[in-house]
């Protein structure tokens, strides 16, 4: 079992809370732009979203006219931008509905010309689904994978101990991770199921099932640079956990079928247990978390504030922040303070970085990797290091376009040393090259080290990059970029470099 492990952060950044726009009413997401990072939208609550430009506030859509707020958890909850959004101008929204009380939907929104505003009437639905019992655990996160699809988040359907049996209920889309892939110009209900997706093919399951065992996944986030899923999910009234699914290469999304086991479990202990599916687990097993921690008070916080409700947050990819980078940041609703780990030895690494956040309700990233923080109390800041954060290339290759229509081009990958053999603790020049090179310039190029990411670059004007690991035994390397801007993802073939004999000098 993971236990809670307090450690001082070692030779860490020095980290502020820079405020960004004015006053938010009940703010509750942020991100932005995919192609232009100075544009922040603002999420708020109450069914209204707020575009930030060059520290300019203005109103970029009102759908309080469809939006119920704000019973319980309810309201406009979280937006997804379409990669190609300059382009086609389409965004997704998750919200609670007016029509039929506490009902989940998922709807297309399209922005005017100048992407600057964008009406209600413009609205499009995608799912509806029946909420309407309870007003909390709705879930709520909207996320396109490095795959090109959306993945969407629902809880379990409020009350305890998921009293009306949604988690583990296959036939049901509550308490689940979901996937789709938006099909605008097609017929309603405007998107397919892609293929992959594990429950699809059985009869009465519900299709768009991605994950499930969950009981308020309500922020759930992709890395950047790996595509590793990580979800944030809210427990009871013993633990909070951070489940993990890691990509099995690049541009593809892990996880799928994965039971992170609510109401059979509660972070590491035993749940409620009210579900037949709990006497009968599924072949594969129940997925455990990567973390948990309980609801006693904080010593960071001088053991007086309780925890009571993770906010996932995301693995930080912003070098401006010193060694925060690489690490899983996260919070709690209760606590307010930030905290991060490392997701290969969570329960080892997970430590205070010494900056609170007043109502914490959100975690933010721009299409440069930059981190926001967003504040029930209605502030939004950006996570800032000693640093300047430098954004003139953002570090992720855009995922295709809901809306594309051509096929995307392969990838050929070469590699090549200059040495086969290296004496142990030297360091190897690897040389990568990446072919077609048309508008791949700042792409970014992964290298592999016996199967395990060593590190990344961005490509070069000609389409290469360079890495210098070091030595220590035989080691196999593959280098590999993810799917986007028109290209499928590609590996190179294996390289073994092999340890060289020093020289004995007599």
């Amino acid at each position: 079992m993971a236990s809670l492990v307090l450690l001082a952060p070692s030779g860490a950044e020095a980290l502020t809370l820079q405020q960004v726009g004015g006053g938010f009413q009940q703010p509750i997401y942020v991100t932005s732009d995919p192609g232009d990072a100075g544009r922040l939208l603002v999420v708020e609550r109450k069914g209204t979203i707020e575009l930030v430009e060059a520290g300019v506030t203005s109103e970029f859509a009102d759908l309080s006219s469809v939006v119920s707020c704000c019973e319980g958890e309810r309201g406009l909850l979280s937006i997804a931008l379409d990669p190609n959004f300059e382009a086609t101008g389409r965004l997704y929204v998750d919200y609670t509905g007016k029509e039929v009380p506490g009902e989940i939907h998922v709807a297309e929104l399209v922005a005017g010309p100048d992407r600057r505003t964008a009406s209600a009437s413009t609205l499009k639905p995608l799912l509806a689904i029946p909420h309407p019992t309870e007003s909390n655990h709705n879930g709520g996160q909207l996320q396109f994978g490095p795959d090109g699809n959306l993945y969407m988040s629902t809880g379990d359907g409020g009350g305890s101990d998921d009293q009306l049996h949604n988690a583990q209920n296959l036939k049901k889309p509550l308490g689940k991770i979901l996937r789709i892939h938006p099909n605008p110009n097609g017929p309603a209900p405007f998107y397919t199921v892609p293929a992959g997706n594990p429950f699809a093919a059985s009869a009465g399951d519900y299709a768009p099932i991605w994950s499930y065992g969950l009981r308020n996944p309500f922020r759930f986030s992709f890395d950047r640079l790996s595509g590793d899923m990580v979800i944030g999910d809210v427990g009871q009234d013993a633990r909070e956990e951070i489940d993990l699914a890691p990509s099995p290469r690049p541009g593809v999304v892990g996880g799928a079928g994965a039971n992170y086991g609510w109401n059979c479990r509660e972070g590491f202990l035993a749940g409620p247990a009210t579900d037949p599916e709990c006497a009968t687990p599924p072949p594969a097993g129940l997925v455990e978390p990567v973390f948990d921690y309980p609801h006693t008070p904080d010593p960071d916080l001088g053991g007086t504030t309780e925890r009571c409700a993770i906010i996932g947050g995301y693995v930080v990819r912003d070098r401006s922040l010193g060694d925060l980078y690489g690490r899983y940041l996260y919070g709690d609703l209760c606590a307010g303070e930030l905290r991060s780990l490392d997701l290969a030895d969570p329960s080892a690494s997970d430590r205070s970085e010494n900056v609170e956040a007043t109502g914490l309700n959100s975690f933010g990233e721009d299409s440069c990797g930059r981190i926001y923080v967003v504040e029930g109390s209605g502030h939004v800041y950006r996570l800032s290091g000693s640093t300047p954060a430098e954004c003139a290339t953002p570090a992720q290759v855009a995922a295709p376009s809901v809306a594309t229509a051509k096929p995307a081009t392969p990838t050929f990958i070469g590699i090549k040393p200059q040495r086969r053999r290296v004496e142990r603790g030297k360091r190897a020049l690897l040389t990568v090259w990446v072919s077609p090179c048309d508008g791949r310039k700042g792409a970014t190029v992964e290298l592999l080290r016996n199967g395990h990411r060593n590190g990344s670059r961005f490509l070069s004007r000609a389409c290469t990059a360079r890495f210098l690991p070091q030595i220590r035994g035989g080691t196999t390397f593959v280098a590999a970029t993810h799917e986007g801007r028109g290209y499928l993802p590609g590996r190179s073939r294996h390289l073994t470099i092999r340890l060289a004999h020093r020289k004995r000098h007599r």
